[in-house]
């Protein structure tokens, strides 16, 4: 991965804050999962949150075959941050950076796994549990799905999470090799 020329092509993004990462910095912990169970309205409906994306094991088995990879953060504003319908819906501009930049990180790199904010939301109805997923090379699964606990990891690279009262920061992890 050639860094210099990744980070020209980010700074024409409306990014919060990036930062190169090692999977070995990454702590998973099966706690992460407890939003994805207990709040998220998505939980057991598409291949991309749990229970369709493995145990929090495989999902570190998966991760790990990756030694490196990019932290990309936006930022967006909210009325009311505990109303979880409002703040999942702020998602798309996030996930069309994310896309962007895991092209970009695939027109240098053999393979890549990127970990978004989405529950995947690229058909009308998801196939899961009756069928495969349709495009299964579009769909980025939730960081949290993983059990990743993102929160750490931003802390370790100086960045602020917790930007204002009312303002969302959304993460991904693009890996690569």
């Amino acid at each position: 991965m050639d860094r210099e020329w990744l980070e020209a092509k980010l700074a024409a993004y409306p990014l919060y804050a990036y930062a190169f990462i090692t999977t070995d910095e990454l702590v998973f912990a099966d706690r992460v999962r407890y939003i994805c169970e207990h709040e998220c309205p998505m939980y057991n409906t598409t291949w991309a949150c749990p229970p369709a994306v493995g145990t929090v094991e495989a999902c570190r088995a998966r991760v790990m075959a990756y030694r490196e990879g990019l932290m990309i953060a936006t930022i967006t504003e909210v009325s009311d941050i505990a109303n979880i319908q409002e703040t999942l819906s702020t998602r798309a501009p996030h996930e069309a950076i994310t896309r962007e930049i895991t092209e970009l990180i695939r027109s240098q790199c053999a393979q890549t796994l990127t970990l978004s904010t989405e529950a995947c939301a690229h058909c009308a109805h998801c196939s899961y549990p009756d069928a495969p997923c349709r495009h299964p090379e579009k769909m980025f699964p939730c960081v949290e799905s993983h059990g990743i606990l993102v929160t750490d990891l931003a802390e370790k690279h100086g960045i602020d999470f917790l930007a204002g009262s009312n303002l969302v920061t959304w993460f991904s992890l693009i890996l690569y090799k």
